[in-house]
């Protein structure tokens, strides 16, 4: 029992509020490649990720796993995002610390994702049954290749001063106020 849940109904509450993140965080990427400020779908994915790290602490310790460090150190970069987000504004450095902190909180999460259907899914396993197999190694890789893409990409494009502001909807039609101006 986890949280007075069992432990296969807490394990599938872990998987599917990081599927969420990792969803909402795909979201939000598009958000800062294409210069958008997904307000509403930011807030989703920096809660849904942080909840991910957090109920990941509560199953069973026996010694210091991956899981533990990642879960770690999603919550520092995620702490680094916040700050960087909502207290400084987006303002000089912290425009790029929050796409670098935010695009290394989802690489963590797909990363984790990666790990765990090499390790449940019949065929993925049967490719590599250790994980030491290169067929893992070529797709973390891949994977890692893809993020540090896109953070670049969204480093130079993401600029709030010049960004809308979209919520949920993802609509970033202007105002009447902000035509007149």
């Amino acid at each position: 029992m986890i949280l007075g849940m069992k432990t296969s109904t807490f394990t599938l509450l872990h998987v599917l509020i990081s599927l969420v993140g990792i969803g909402a965080g795909f979201v939000v990427m598009y958000g800062l490649v294409t210069a958008r400020r997904l307000n509403r779908w930011t807030a989703l994915f920096l809660a849904s990720t942080a909840a991910t790290s957090i109920t990941g602490f509560f199953f069973p310790i026996e010694h210091v796993t991956p899981g533990i460090v990642i879960g770690a150190l999603s919550m520092i970069v995620l702490g680094l995002a916040v700050v960087a987000r909502y207290h400084l504004h987006l303002k000089r450095a912290a425009r790029a610390i929050y796409v670098i902190c935010a695009s290394v909180a989802l690489y963590f999460n797909v990363f984790v994702l990666v790990v765990q259907s090499f390790e449940k899914s019949p065929a993925l396993r049967a490719l590599a049954p250790t994980q030491k197999e290169p067929s893992y190694a070529v797709t973390q890789l891949l994977v890692l290749a893809v993020f540090g893409a896109l953070t670049a990409m969204a480093v130079r494009r993401f600029r709030p001063d010049s960004a809308p502001a979209v919520g949920a909807g993802g609509s970033s039609t202007p105002t009447r106020q902000e035509r007149a101006a």
